[in-house]
């Protein structure tokens, strides 16, 4: 596999001699901004054999580099092996990013030629690198190398059509529209382009499977003061649903166009100004705003935010999901013990498949929200480890398992970690198991004014780790869709300097770990709801509510680390999962949830 790898890269700077490029930039991305792309869009995979969700790629005559994050950087290093690809290390002091290591690759440049992928990089992205090298004093062109795939990979796979549905959202697709007008006006702007696939999704509430794990449906989204037009690729899509969906917004005055019609339809708007996102614009479709003769206008999105806070309706669905979720894990979690207990072989793989069994079937359930990550000892030490389906390890009676998943319903989206003792532990995984625990429990218990942005309370889920020198190198906690990405924003928990405040009505999952290589990795994972706590003299406060329903395995603490608070939000905790689950399962496994409830 490496020396195939190799080999394309190879084939890749030969098109870049022929074509004069200096460096070719590859995202791991699509034309939409995606964290998760369609197979389509996975050139960096094809490229370098790299299977991460977070990765760039620059290749030059002399360099090969991946750029990537703490969670994959061990998956990295052994996926590269033998590519002739280095691995650059992001979120970590004295990273190099991409703009500023090639302002000093090429500094001696007059001239630079970077081809990029225009149909999947972010406009804003080939901005921030045009202005790295400007700023070095090299003279920068960019070559949209849209056709560069044919270079590297044969037999790639087309733009996926599956069926599209309406999903009930507890606002009409009218007030959101509307709600786009208001927001263009405000910014002096006749219309805005969305290219977020979860913005689309939101806006028309409308959900689709282009994307694994994601119920999106690959278009753009155009909306001014007298029109609406949707570009989709659904004309091979013989769908009975579709076709009454597709009917049902085009009666409703949104224009159905063809997916790859957007670029042509710009000049329908000359002389309009669009607000556009950058972030999620590509390089291509922007080129193509000034020949149209429309202005661009740069701001953020205002779907993020609106979508991030929940309504009503969104709010009482994400508790309903959590519960029938919650159901499938006691469910599974005890089938992992019976099973152990009678010596059945149980491998990483076929946990991950029997939980999958049990969420199939709850009521309204689409599907995983992610691959689930299944890990046994040292897999569990990968952040973002990748299940084998086949020679997966086995499951044994002693040390830690660590299962991350989570389910797609018709009214929700869940997102789950729990970590469990199969058997004996050893000093170090128990306490390494409760100091985490103590950082979930920490944040959960959280008590905060209004306006505080996640970046001033993720160290309370660090401090009992950093007390005993300990750490993680991803971000404690993301916000969640309602039936949409299981990642979205713009609020976060992490220690970069993201000022979104919380808001009421804002999810975000709550997962600090420790990660020992070789040997066990530790993760608890709720999601939690921000709601409002109370008003005095000091201001308007708030907290957290946590939405998911699953025991922790209580016989991996040690109790002499937890203080009297934690301890009382961990029994509180676990009457409240007795009391909502408890009567939704048979007698024999109620008997084991009260068991780890209460024991």
């Amino acid at each position: 596999m490496s020396a195939e790898k190799a080999e394309k890269i190879a084939r890749l700077r030969a098109l870049m001699r022929a074509r004069d490029w200096d460096a070719v930039i590859l995202t791991g991305s699509d034309p939409h901004g995606s964290e998760y792309p369609a197979e389509r869009y996975k050139l960096i995979r094809e490229l370098t054999g790299f299977t991460g969700e977070a990765a760039d790629v620059v290749v030059t005559a002399e360099h090969a580099g991946l750029w990537t994050d703490s969670r994959y950087f061990i998956q990295a290093l052994r996926q590269l092996e033998g590519t002739g690809v280095e691995l650059h290390k992001t979120r970590v002091p004295g990273q190099v990013l991409i703009p500023e290591w090639l302002a000093s690759a090429f500094a001696d440049s007059p001239e630079t030629v970077l081809a990029v992928d225009g149909e999947s990089i972010a406009f804003e992205t080939v901005s921030q690198i045009r202005t790295a090298l400007e700023e070095a004093g090299t003279s920068v062109l960019i070559a949209d190398a849209s056709d560069l795939a044919t270079v590297i990979w044969s037999g790639r796979p087309p733009i996926p059509q599956t069926p599209v549905f309406s999903v009930e959202c507890g606002e009409s697709r009218a007030d959101r529209i509307e709600m786009l007008r208001r927001r263009c006006a405000e910014a002096g702007a006749d219309g805005i382009l969305l290219s977020a696939l979860d913005e689309i999704a939101w806006t028309l509430c409308v959900r689709g499977s282009d994307i694994e794990y994601n119920p999106y449906i690959i278009s753009y989204l155009l909306v001014t003061s007298g029109e609406c037009r949707w570009y989709v690729l659904k004309d091979g899509v013989e769908d009975p649903v579709t076709e009454q969906t597709l009917g049902t917004l085009d009666s409703e005055g949104i224009r159905i166009e063809a997916y790859a019609d957007v670029t042509e339809g710009l000049p329908d708007f000359a002389g309009m100004k669009l607000l556009t996102d950058t972030s999620s614009l590509n390089y291509r479709l922007a080129c193509a705003f000034a020949p149209a003769g429309v202005e661009m206008i740069t701001a953020a999105s205002p779907v993020r935010a609106a979508k991030a806070v929940k309504n009503a309706f969104e709010i009482n669905g994400m508790r309903s999901a959590h519960v029938r979720d919650g159901v499938a894990m006691v469910r599974f979690l005890r089938w992992l013990e019976r099973s152990l207990a009678a010596d059945r072989r149980v491998s990483e793989w076929d946990a991950a498949v029997k939980l999958g069994e049990f969420r199939a079937e709850g009521e309204g359930y689409l599907g995983d929200s992610f691959e689930t990550i299944s890990a046994y000892g040292p897999g569990a030490a990968l952040p973002h480890y990748v299940t084998p389906r086949s020679g997966a390890p086995l499951l044994e009676t002693r040390g830690l398992y660590l299962c991350d998943s989570g389910g797609q319903y018709l009214d929700g989206t869940t997102d789950i970690t729990r970590t469990i003792s199969l058997g004996e532990c050893t000093p170090l995984e128990r306490e390494d198991y409760t100091l985490v625990l103590k950082g979930h429990i920490d944040l959960a218990m959280a008590v905060f004014p209004a306006g505080t942005p996640g970046c001033r309370i993720d160290a309370l889920a660090r401090e009992p780790l950093w007390r005993a020198h300990r750490d993680y190198g991803h971000g404690t906690g993301h916000g969640v869709g309602f039936l949409l990405g299981v990642h979205e924003g713009p609020q976060s928990l992490r220690q970069d300097l993201n000022p979104v405040p919380f808001e009421p009505g804002m999810i975000v999952s709550d997962e600090p770990g420790i990660y020992r290589e070789g040997s066990h990795g530790v993760r608890h994972e709720n999601l939690l709801l921000c709601v409002q706590d109370e008003s005095n003299d000091f201001g308007s406060w708030l907290r957290f509510e946590p939405l998911t329903l699953c025991p922790f395995d209580t016989s991996a603490i040690d109790y002499d680390l937890l203080d009297r608070r934690e301890r009382e939000w961990l029994d509180a905790y676990h009457k409240k999962v007795w009391t909502e689950l408890s009567p939704l399962l048979d007698e024999d496994t109620a008997r084991w949830l009260e068991r780890k409830c209460f024991a």
